[in-house]
């Protein structure tokens, strides 16, 4: 194998994001359920005998440069390293998500660089095995490894896999950015929510929701009502941004004239709103990105390594 094409990279949403602790590290705890939806990246992989890693950005879809060594190049390196392959790869990058929107772009690109690279150098590592080389890159990485959307606990490494219906949803992006460093860092961020179940999660839905049946967490294996879900908890991190970034709220304003109730989703600055029926969207304010987008039952790679 010489070369590995169209290898998707799908971003996420968070349905509530809550910061339960800090850590002695200056981590902080969270808890979160991370969905896939169908917006992504597209990489492509070619194959290099002399060990060089390099990347190439396709398209020019970028609104902010990546840095030469951004996150899918870093994937490949600490692979490289982990494994003490030889051999080395030109990476494609069709970069679609914005940056700055808590989506997941960048650990998405470095979840899908390295189980794409773990089948072109022939490694055969196991999914745990490429989740650890992923937490060195970012806590979000594990959870595109693992292939579904989850209940996330942790800094983002403890994942337990949840079942979500078919739904669509409308993401808004402003142009503004926020830094998650800042925000984070902010003396003003709740960082005590109340620690919440996957159980309380699901009761919040009549219908239960389903964390596959050995889960042995008691959680009901039903199909859950994805509206009432989304009315479960709240994300800790939009006030700080918002203040940041005044932008996030004047989305949030424009979802709701849509009849729409619209959530940040991780640091931001990209906020969603469920779907319920389908609607020609108004032209939005200059300058915003809109996209109805699909949740995904798995990731489009879960195949491509084992557990």
């Amino acid at each position: 194998m010489k070369r590995l094409l169209d290898v998707p990279a799908p971003a996420k949403l968070n349905l509530f994001l809550h910061i339960t602790g800090r850590r002695a590290d200056g981590y902080h705890e969270l808890q979160s359920v991370f969905m896939l939806i169908d917006w992504c990246d597209t990489l492509h992989f070619d194959l290099r005998q002399d060990g060089a890693i390099d990347r190439e950005d396709i398209g020019g879809g970028l609104s902010i440069p990546l840095p030469t060594e951004d996150l899918a190049v870093r994937a490949a390196k600490a692979l490289q390293k982990a494994t003490g392959c030889r051999l080395g790869v030109r990476i494609g990058l069709e970069k679609r998500l914005p940056a700055e929107a808590g989506m997941g772009g960048g650990s998405s690109d470095a979840a899908s660089t390295l189980v794409g690279l773990n089948r072109l150098w022939g490694l055969g590592l196991r999914r745990q095995d490429l989740a650890a080389i992923g937490l060195q890159l970012g806590a979000d990485v594990p959870f595109f490894i693992g292939g579904h959307n989850a209940w996330v606990e942790g800094v983002g490494e403890k994942l337990l896999p949840v079942s979500l219906p078919p739904a669509r949803f409308v993401v808004v992006k402003p142009p503004g950015g926020a830094s998650t460093q800042r925000i984070f860092s902010a003396p003003e961020l709740k960082r005590d929510t109340k620690t919440a179940t996957i159980q309380g999660f699901a009761a919040n839905a009549a219908q239960g929701v389903s964390a596959g049946p050995e889960s042995g967490h008691g959680v009901k294996n039903e199909v859950l009502d994805i509206r009432k879900l989304l009315e479960f908890g709240h994300n800790d991190l939009q006030p700080v941004a918002q203040a940041l970034c005044p932008e996030i709220g004047q989305c949030i304003q424009w979802l709701a004239s849509l009849g729409m109730q619209g959530r940040m989703t991780g640091s931001g600055t990209a906020v969603f709103a469920h779907m319920a029926q389908a609607m020609d969207l108004p032209q939005a304010p200059q300058g915003w990105t809109v996209r109805t987008c699909a949740n995904m039952d798995a990731h489009p790679l879960l195949d491509w390594c084992t557990d």
